[in-house]
């Protein structure tokens, strides 16, 4: 088996169809698959996987339900997967054309790669304006502080001894797993690449308070991995600075609110909002001040 593409699945009944109509469409010459990792379902998505079972490769359904989070069922996909490379895309997003062909020969040249995101299909112009689209053109620069590339999760490829070696995903991190998991790549001597021809069609949480939750949470595991890549030479934060510059933040906000006209303009307050409220709430809990 040439590649294994790892879907880690939580109640992804109202997306999940539409991604694997999209691998379904793929063509390539070389042998693959597809794991959905059941990571404890409670509604009918796995009876939706199961219609496609005629219609895609070796599609196969691995039991994850032992743990709930998305690390656990990547690394238990990984686990049941037969593919000398891996790809790992996200349940509610949709693999665009050419996909396949492009990822897997990206892997036969590389080691661990990063494919293009598009926010456009599946968000509408509102929800398109409450963040960035940060892996449209390259790979995304962390910079806060400055340190090294990543890539979101849903969008890696990887080879599957290298996956092994550094243990696989952290299970003890439910958000910015990947993050995590590029840099130990990083810092083992893999590089990362681009893959610009492989495209993610990427669906944002389009209720103000999905947007506000998840804006808070990578606010507050950004501090967390603030903390563990410091002493791997993360440059330190000024905390009087990071300070003054949360403080300027939140007035900003507040001088903002009676400007908003727009549904979009909301949504990015909100998720701002949610940023700063991360950062507080991560530099308590973890004890370490990075606002």
């Amino acid at each position: 088996m040439k590649l294994s593409v790892v879907i880690p699945c939580y109640n992804a009944a109202d997306t999940i169809a539409e991604q694997l109509e999209a691998l379904a469409s793929q063509r390539w010459s070389e042998p693959w698959e597809v794991v959905v990792a059941d990571n404890g379902c409670t509604d009918n998505s796995m009876e939706i996987v199961r219609q496609y079972q005629g219609r895609l490769p070796n599609l196969r359904i691995v039991d994850a339900s032992a743990r709930r989070g998305s690390p656990y069922a990547l690394n238990t996909g990984v686990e049941a997967a037969r593919g000398e490379s891996l790809a790992f895309c996200d349940a509610d997003d949709v693999v665009g054309d050419g996909w396949l062909p492009a990822i897997g020969q990206a892997l036969s040249k590389y080691d661990f790669v990063a494919c293009r995101f598009d926010t456009e299909r599946l968000n509408p112009p509102w929800l398109q304006k409450s963040r960035s689209n940060y892996q449209k053109e390259g790979l995304p620069k962390y910079r806060y502080p400055p340190y090294l590339s990543h890539s979101g999760g849903g969008g890696m490829g990887v080879k599957r001894d290298l996956h092994q070696a550094i243990g696989g995903f952290d299970e003890s991190l439910p958000i910015l797993h990947d993050t995590d998991y590029c840099w130990r790549l990083q810092l083992a001597g893999v590089e990362l690449h681009f893959v610009p021809d492989a495209v993610i069609h990427v669906r944002y949480r389009k209720t103000f308070r999905g947007i506000y939750k998840q804006a808070r949470g990578y606010a507050e595991y950004n501090v967390l991995l603030y903390k563990r890549y410091r002493p791997l030479g993360m440059p330190a934060l000024s905390w009087k600075r990071g300070a003054r510059r949360w403080v300027r933040r939140w007035i900003r906000l507040l001088k903002r609110l009676p400007c908003l006209r727009s549904k979009g303009d909301l949504a990015n307050w909100v998720w701002q909002i949610g940023w700063q409220v991360g950062r507080l709430q991560g530099s308590i809990k973890h004890r370490v001040l990075a606002l």
